[in-house]
């Protein structure tokens, strides 16, 4: 018997902590959280409960397997890996000889934030020489923008918001993506006395346990702050001191805010001018303030104007003068200084690449006429883009290609594995070595294998290792152990690390970064070009783009004189789900393992609809069939379907990013699905 430390894999700002018990069969036979670990404290969410029931699945894939009937049927036939690794690298090489390694497409993203298995195929493919796939669609928005106002750097700790009085949670559903979060430094912030708000399109599991709930128009989240600062600066609540020394372009601003009062901000946000004034003197007159916001706004095509304008308030209030005041959001600076990130990130000789593409237009790619090369070989690892990319149908469309090879590394037969021609089965965070980082807080885990690979599955880090062999590379980075990489990684003598060590990780599972008392803007040490909180950009002014904080209405799309678009779509996270995993696996709260689309009472009524029936969600890029629930979780002209379910849970076989564009935001990075508009009608 013994126990083994680890951490969870998934996306999520929490990285809870674990301990695995193995009997002496090599059987986990318990599992459950960490107590000793000081933000998680042992609780587990609902969704990593069911780990060891996804480990032990009877649906795994735990040998090779290579497709034996047509693209999306789901029929293999088992082969050996000395086979499924002969095959890639064989195609590999046919391809390159053909048409070029810019035929050949990664396609990869946080299926696991580990720092080995996430990165893993970064060097093989740099070397390779193919297409580089930009992971940016979900993040990098946010944090561009935040990063145009404080610098690239992590403002406050996140417990911090335990000192808070009053919080703003921005587009962000922390009771249900953050819970350690919710039920820790807020919950204890709330019984100190703190006015909780939350600004969200959705009256989210959060919204309705908050204080206060600010139920904006979806992408009209810029107007509100713009219209916030109107207020601040109008009345005098900002901070004359701090702007004065630590601000840059508060003139600028001064004049752009006056284009946004209360009541034109009401007509573009659909927030009453009185509540508009209320939130914002409320906001710049207690003390300690905090906003904290992640990736809930970005998702626009103004995704960056909304989340600039929001990361801008803090600073006009000077709320970075207190511990609990400030801007919360990413913590992820702290490890890209204290890791050596290169170890796992393709060397500077093979930068940059010769093409890249976006993850939010995978569809496009695979489907462009006149791309040259056109991409003939995709390899899928930590991503089910038939779920989670937009405009599923286009996906589709592309993997069913006779001309496309396919291969994906995959734990299921998941959506996407179906339309593969060789499917290799992937280890899950019980049986690899693994790293891990947050990116909500500052404790960096070890994970050990707890238990041995199940049949044949392997890491990815092993998968390029041995495609690297096949493939003829003999670079010495290629071929690294784990527990070598995992060293140099560490090796950095950066005051954040040190102390720690592997051996120290091995035995504790995880430490706390050196952090201290970490309030690094308490006087105003922005890392931004001037070294001021910058309401002024001339980053973006040099881009050719706004360099104060604007509201810019969504981009216009064309859906066709067939279409009429008049609801605007959400499709955010589900509770039990962790983007698509966890959805083959049934639970309690899944119980009729199907979505529904909330929808206004006033809509529903408008189209003769009532709670239960079969609709049709649609525009031109698809159609999606489910039950209705009327209620009023959104505000009219908005409906909410979430976007974690397989197609295969839907009546038709389509789900929510059936229904989105795939377009990527002004500043050319993330994504714009929830610009999204459709029609809903009953079912016939």
């Amino acid at each position: 018997m013994k126990k083994v430390h680890g951490a969870c894999p998934h996306d999520c700002p929490d990285t809870c902590a674990w301990v695995v018990t193995v009997n002496d069969e090599g059987e986990a036979i318990e599992f459950h959280g960490d107590p000793d670990h000081p933000f998680t404290k042992g609780a587990l969410c609902s969704k990593l409960k069911r780990y060891p029931q996804r480990v032990y699945s009877q649906e795994r894939v735990l040998y090779p397997l290579k497709r034996s009937g047509p693209k999306g049927s789901g029929e293999f036939v088992r082969i050996s890996w000395d086979q499924a690794i002969e095959e890639v690298s064989s195609k590999f090489k046919e391809t390159i000889e053909k048409s070029g390694p810019l035929a050949v497409l990664p396609y990869n993203f946080a299926g696991t934030i580990g720092m080995l298995q996430r990165y893993a195929g970064e060097q093989f493919f740099s070397r390779l020489g193919a297409t580089e796939i930009l992971g940016d669609i979900c993040g990098a928005t946010a944090y561009d923008a935040i990063s145009s106002v404080i610098g690239p750097m992590d403002s406050m700790q996140v417990e911090d918001l335990q000192y808070s009085k009053f919080i703003i949670l921005w587009g962000t559903n922390t009771a249900t993506t953050n819970v350690h979060l919710w039920g820790g430094a807020i919950a204890t912030a709330r019984r100190s006395g703190a006015i909780i708000v939350v600004v969200d399109p959705i009256k989210t599991n959060t919204a309705a346990h908050a204080d206060w709930h600010i139920q904006v128009k979806p992408g009209t989240d810029a107007a509100l702050a713009l219209s916030m600062m109107h207020v601040i600066i109008r009345d005098g609540l900002y901070d004359k001191e701090f702007v004065d020394m630590h601000c840059l372009g508060f003139n600028e601003l001064s004049e752009r805010v006056k284009e946004y009062p209360p009541e034109k901000a009401e007509e573009i946000t659909g927030i009453s001018a009185t509540e508009i004034e209320k939130l914002a003197i409320a906001y710049a007159t207690t003390s300690p303030s905090a906003i904290r916001t992640v990736v809930g706004m970005e998702r626009y095509s103004n995704g960056h104007t909304a989340v600039r304008a929001v990361a801008c308030l803090p600073g006009l209030v000077g709320a970075y003068r207190e511990k609990g005041g400030g801007l919360s959001s990413f913590m992820l600076s702290m490890f890209f200084e204290a890791l050596d990130y290169s170890v796992m990130l393709p060397p500077e000789e093979h930068l940059p690449r010769s093409r890249s593409l976006h993850l939010a237009e995978l569809g496009r790619a695979l489907t462009d006429p006149d791309m040259d090369p056109p991409v003939e070989c995709l390899m899928v690892y930590n991503s089910n883009p038939v779920v989670t990319a937009p405009n599923q149908n286009l996906v589709i469309e592309g993997l069913k290609r006779d001309d496309l090879f396919a291969v994906v590394h995959e734990q299921f037969i998941t959506d996407t594995a179906l339309y593969a021609d060789i499917v290799l089965p992937a280890t899950t965070q019980f049986e690899h070595l693994e790293l891990m980082p947050s990116w909500g807080t500052g404790y960096l885990a070890l994970n050990k294998p707890a238990i041995e690979p199940l049949g044949e599955a392997v890491p990815n880090t092993e998968l390029f290792r041995r495609l690297s062999r096949a493939m003829g590379f003999t670079e010495t980075y290629l071929h690294l152990s784990d527990e070598e990489r995992i060293r140099l990684m560490m090796a950095t003598g950066h005051k954040y690390i040190c102390g720690i060590t592997y051996e120290t990780l091995a035995e504790n599972g995880w430490a706390s970064l050196n952090l201290g008392d970490f309030q690094p803007l308490v006087n105003g040490q922005f890392t931004t070009p001037s070294g001021k909180c910058e309401f002024y950009s001339q980053d973006y002014a040099d881009a050719g783009q706004d360099p104060l904080p604007i509201y810019e209405p969504l981009d216009p799309f064309e859906y066709g004189v067939d279409y009429e678009t008049p609801l605007h779509l959400v499709s955010a996270k589900n509770a039990h789900f962790l983007n698509s995993e966890y959805v083959n696996l049934r639970h309690r709260g899944t119980v009729k393992h199907q979505p529904e689309v909330e929808m206004n009472p006033q809509d529903a009524a408008s189209r003769d609809i009532v709670d239960g029936d079969m609709v049709r969600l649609y525009n031109r890029f698809g159609e999606v069939r489910v039950r209705v629930h009327v209620s009023n979780m959104t505000k009219e002209g908005v409906v909410y379907l979430p976007f974690n379910w397989w197609p295969e849970t839907t009546a038709n076989g389509q789900s929510a990013n059936a229904l989105t564009p795939d377009g990527v935001s002004r500043r050319d990075i993330g994504s714009n699905a929830f610009d999204a508009h459709i029609q809903i009608r009953k079912a016939g």
